[in-house]
């Protein structure tokens, strides 16, 4: 599958999470496409831990503005009801439980939510943004990523090897590949990409997946 359709994918699953009237959190790179699939009829408040509530869609080529981006640095408009904000109260916000839901990428995650995501090996390290307060701050934590790295090796582990961003606060993984719900004793199978086999799933996962034959779901 290729790489733009995979982040699609994985982006029209997660948006089918998020109800009327959450307050969201999308983390850079691919949880950012989520905003595109949003179902319709559904009006959700998107929240940037740069100071933002009510981020309207990507502006017109041309129309940007420098002093309107979101936390990756990638130019926004700010609906009529939205609101901006130093850093003090956008965190008050995140720390306060104020945030429904937030919509990560990760490098690894294993069968206990444990989640690792923001040191790169090999890399310099730029620091983990927001990610470890809204791990912790928000109601519901959805991973959005590709099920494995780009040499093959598995991102969802039995046990994660790198930095931790926070401790068993994985609520959802969805990949292009499945949609796996974390609970007190692992892994469970919710659904399966259509045109995957359960065999190609199971082989691409470095933990046990729990399932029943027969009541899996498809997206």
């Amino acid at each position: 599958m290729p790489e733009i359709d995979k982040r699609a994918l994985i982006a029209r699953r997660v948006a089918k999470e998020l109800h009327d009237g959450d307050v969201v959190n999308l983390g850079i790179g691919l949880p950012t496409l989520v905003a595109n699939y949003l179902t319709s009829g559904v009006s959700i408040v998107l929240h940037s831990e740069n100071g933002f509530l009510g981020i309207g869609p990507e502006p017109q080529q041309g129309f940007e503005d420098k002093d309107l981006v979101n936390a990756g640095g990638k130019p926004v408009t700010i609906q009529e009801s939205g609101c901006c904000f130093d850093s003090a109260m956008s965190f008050a916000i995140i720390r306060g439980g104020h945030v429904d839901t937030t919509v990560l990428g990760a490098l690894e995650v294993d069968e206990q939510g444990n989640l690792a995501n923001w040191m790169v090996p090999g890399k310099r390290i730029s620091g983990m943004g927001g990610a470890m307060d809204l791990v912790v701050g928000a109601k519901k934590i959805i991973i959005a990523m590709e099920h494995s790295n780009k040499d093959g090796s598995p991102k969802i582990v039995k046990k994660c090897s790198l930095p931790l961003t926070a401790q068993a606060e994985v609520d959802l993984i969805i990949t292009e590949m499945a949609v796996i719900a974390v609970r007190q004793d692992g892994l469970h199978l919710m659904e399966i990409a259509e045109g995957i086999l359960l065999e190609e799933v199971i082989a691409a996962t470095g933990a046990p997946l729990l399932h029943s034959n027969g009541i899996i779901g498809t997206f």
